[in-house]
């Protein structure tokens, strides 16, 4: 069973024009004009149980008007989507059941209270069994590391801190769908270490589904095998994140440290008719450029293999953020649709 089937997802919103100078604010009082905005442009996309998909694009490309639509905030203006066989804006009541939602920037967690007060809440919210709960609050608490946490209130936490607890309110009732909008936003890199080890781990042992909106795009690296990629409501890419990687990574680097200072011109010697371009760091230490197509150790068994005496070796693969990033900003339509394939 499909753990989400979208098709032909669209979401159109109407905004106000506001015509310039005092006669136009007087105008805009007895007669508004409004325009038409697509946020959401006709996609379709498909994901399995258990898979966790990255869902990522600029600011105003549509994925946090995605997510509403999936998690039954907004209603698409039209297509369709079921999510864990649920129409979200329909059948809200068992729909919500099965679903776990955190949005970065929005919190679920009562602020005056005592976090253990805010999941005693939400357990009464999805009527959760008290044996049930208990175990799963245990089981979370332990794994997050909040046992010092449950009697502080929650304007009293740290972002981190606030950020595991939203984890564990989004799962209390173990939902097999888990929506995160930006959930790393702002935090230093040991919470957010800690925080994709637990999504990992939540996926590898409950099969939790998770697609996951992000700016940070070592998350994806972190998580993701699949990513979806949109710019202006439009998919313009959907597949594997070492496909992604294959067709747009420009190659790899492989940095070379020598025992002894050795110029250019020897180092270019060494690959001498393959298709590789060297540059020098320092005295002893050169980098050389191989393409995709080329293996790399072809080229590590020519160094290697010569009389040079190497100290360190260092591999260098072009990461999500630099490919993600040139594809944005070439902006061609040659360019989207060498990635729509």
């Amino acid at each position: 069973m499909l753990a989400i089937d979208v098709h032909q997802l669209r979401k159109q919103f109407k905004v106000q024009k506001n015509r310039e100078g005092l006669k136009g604010a007087l105008l805009d009082l007895f007669k508004r004009e409004h325009t038409e905005v697509t946020a959401v442009k006709d996609i379709s996309f498909q994901i399995p149980q258990g898979e966790i998909c990255g869902y990522i694009g600029e600011n105003g490309a549509g994925k946090s008007t995605t997510i509403k639509m999936l998690t039954g905030i907004l209603v698409p203006t039209s297509g369709r989507l079921l999510v864990n066989g649920y129409v979200p804006y329909k059948e809200r009541e068992q729909f919500v059941r099965g679903i776990g939602v955190v949005f970065g920037q929005r919190s679920q967690l009562w602020w005056d209270i005592g976090v253990i007060e805010s999941f005693r809440l939400l357990r009464k919210v999805y009527r959760v069994d008290e044996a049930d709960f208990k175990r799963r609050l245990d089981e979370l608490v332990e794994t997050l590391q909040l046992g010092d946490l449950l009697n502080r209130p929650v304007r009293k936490l740290s972002l981190g801190q606030r950020m595991r607890c939203e984890l564990v309110a989004a799962l209390l009732h173990q939902p097999s769908i888990l929506f995160l909008d930006e959930p790393t936003i702002g935090l230093d890199i040991v919470v957010k270490t800690e925080i994709r080890e637990f999504l990992k781990k939540l996926n590898r042992e409950h099969g939790t589904t998770i697609l996951l909106t992000t700016h940070d795009l070592q998350d994806i690296e972190a998580l993701c095998s699949r990513v979806i990629m949109l710019d202006d409501g439009r998919i313009i890419y959907d597949g594997g994140l070492e496909e992604l990687k294959e067709r747009w990574g420009k190659g790899r680097e492989v940095q070379f440290q020598f025992t002894d200072p050795i110029p250019l011109a020897a180092v270019s010697a060494l690959t001498s008719g393959l298709d590789v371009r060297w540059t020098k760091e320092n005295e002893v230490t050169a980098k050389v450029w191989i393409p995709r197509e080329l293996n790399v150790s072809d080229v590590l068994s020519r160094v290697v293999g010569s009389s040079a005496e190497i100290s360190d070796i260092k591999i260098f693969e072009t990461n999500t953020d630099e490919i993600v990033r040139e594809i944005y900003r070439t902006g061609s339509p040659e360019a989207k649709e060498a990635v729509r394939g």
